[in-house]
């Protein structure tokens, strides 16, 4: 059976988890994949665009896609 062995003068830990070298190296791969996936950070125009959306949907000002499909002839 292995033995750890945890310093005195390491600093508080609330909980300390052991896990298989495997199951870390794992966890490792999948952190770099996420955190390697980019996210939408929306520009200040994005957000103004946005804003005028929201703004026009309460208004009322929108077409539904079922309006849009018999306008454009589309309706089946």
């Amino acid at each position: 059976m292995p033995t750890i062995t945890i310093p005195k003068n390491m600093p508080k830990i609330e909980k300390l988890v052991a896990i298989p070298e495997k199951t870390y190296e794992e966890f490792l791969e999948w952190q770099k994949k996420v955190k390697s996936t980019r996210t939408f950070k929306p520009t200040a125009r994005d957000k103004r665009a946005l804003a005028r959306a929201r703004k026009n949907f309460l208004q009322g000002n929108y077409v539904t896609l079922e309006q849009l499909q018999y306008e454009l002839g589309l309706d089946n």
